[in-house]
C-alpha cells in the first residue's frame, strides 16, 4: 500500500521568519500578542520577542536605543538579536512580581544610567536616526546645548502645533503652553548635563523580571534632562515608586525643587499623548502648564 506523503509543515509567519533569520535558530512555535508583537520559541529552548516597526526606521531607532542603554551596564535591557527596516528581535523578559528590593536596585541603576551621559541634549543613540519615534509619534533627535531652549523647540512645541492643527487644543489654550516655554529658563532649575535617557519611561515599559531585576523595554532613547525620565515614571504611576525615587535620590541627589518641576517635564509626554489619543491628555497638559505658570518667577 502506498505511503501517503507527509503534509507540509505550517508556513512560518513573517515575524517567525525574522526570528529565525536574526538568531540563526529554527522556530518551534509562535504566539502573536498583538498586531505588532509576537513571541517566538526557538529550537534551543529560548523565546524571543519579535516586534514590527510601525514607522519608517522605527525598528532601527529602537534597536539603537536598546544597545545604547545596555552599553551603560546599569539597568537591565533585553539583548538585541537583530533588526532591519521593519523588524526587531530581542530577548524575552520572564516576568515576576514587583518587589521592594528590585525597586531599590532600579532606583540606583537608573541614576547610574543617567550619569553615563550623552553628547548633547537631543543626541541620538550611536547608529540611531535623527528622525525617531516615541511610541507611534515621530520624535526628532536634534542636538542642543541649552536644555530650556532645546526642550521647548524640539520636545514641547512640535507636539503643541500638531495638537492645535488637529483641533485637539484650541489656539487660545496653546498660549499657556507657549508661555511656559518662554519662561523655561526660570522654571528649569539648576543646569544639568545631558543624561542618557530611556525617553519613554512609563510603567508599561518597566518590566519586573522573575530574576528580581527591573528590565526596560521600548525606549525612545536620547540625551535629555534626567528629571524627564522621573516625571514620566510618575505620570501613570509605577509600583514602589516612592522607593525607586528615594533610592535614586540617595545615589544621585536631585536638585532642590525637582518635585515642583514634574509638570514641566510631563508637558512633553502629555502633548505626545494628546496628539495620539485626544482631548483628555490635552486637558492634562494645560493643567500642567497652568500649574507651572503659577510657580513661575
Amino acid at each position: 500500500m502506498a505511503v501517503p506523503p507527509t503534509p507540509p509543515a505550517s508556513p512560518l509567519s513573517v515575524a517567525a521568519t525574522a526570528a529565525a533569520r536574526f538568531t540563526g535558530r529554527q522556530v518551534t512555535g509562535e504566539r502573536p500578542l498583538s498586531a505588532s508583537l509576537t513571541e517566538v520559541d526557538l529550537d534551543d529552548g529560548r523565546t524571543v520577542m519579535v516586534k514590527r516597526g510601525e514607522g519608517t526606521g522605527a525598528a532601527r531607532a529602537e534597536a539603537a536605543g536598546l544597545r545604547w542603554l545596555a552599553a551603560a551596564g546599569t539597568v537591565r535591557i533585553p539583548a538585541v538579536h537583530g533588526d532591519d527596516e521593519r523588524w526587531l528581535v530581542t530577548d524575552r523578559v520572564a516576568l515576576g512580581r514587583a518587589g521592594a528590593g528590585a525597586a531599590d536596585r532600579f532606583g540606583r541603576d537608573l541614576a547610574a544610567l543617567h550619569a553615563t551621559g550623552a553628547p548633547a541634549f537631543g543626541a541620538a543613540p550611536p547608529g540611531g536616526p535623527e528622525d525617531a519615534y516615541i511610541g507611534l509619534a515621530p520624535m526628532r533627535n536634534a542636538a542642543g546645548d541649552d536644555w530650556p531652549r532645546w526642550y521647548a523647540e524640539h520636545r514641547v512645541l512640535p507636539y503643541l502645533r500638531r495638537a492645535v492643527d488637529a483641533g485637539t487644543l484650541r489656539a487660545a489654550e496653546a498660549t499657556d503652553v507657549e508661555r511656559v516655554c518662554e519662561r523655561l529658563p526660570g522654571l528649569a532649575g539648576p543646569p544639568e548635563p545631558p543624561a542618557r535617557l530611556h525617553g519613554d519611561l512609563w510603567s508599561g515599559n518597566v518590566l519586573w523580571g522573575a530574576d528580581g531585576q527591573v528590565h526596560l523595554i521600548d525606549p525612545a532613547a536620547h540625551g535629555g534632562h534626567r528629571e524627564t525620565d522621573l516625571a514620566m515614571l510618575r505620570l501613570f504611576g509605577c509600583p514602589h515608586l516612592d522607593r525607586i525615587l528615594a533610592a535614586y535620590d540617595e545615589a544621585a541627589p536631585l536638585a532642590e525643587g525637582w518635585a515642583d518641576r514634574v509638570g514641566v517635564h510631563q508637558l512633553f509626554p502629555l502633548l505626545v499623548h494628546a496628539v495620539l489619543f485626544g482631548r483628555g491628555y490635552a486637558e492634562q497638559a494645560l493643567a500642567a502648564a497652568r500649574s507651572a505658570l503659577r510657580r513661575a518667577p
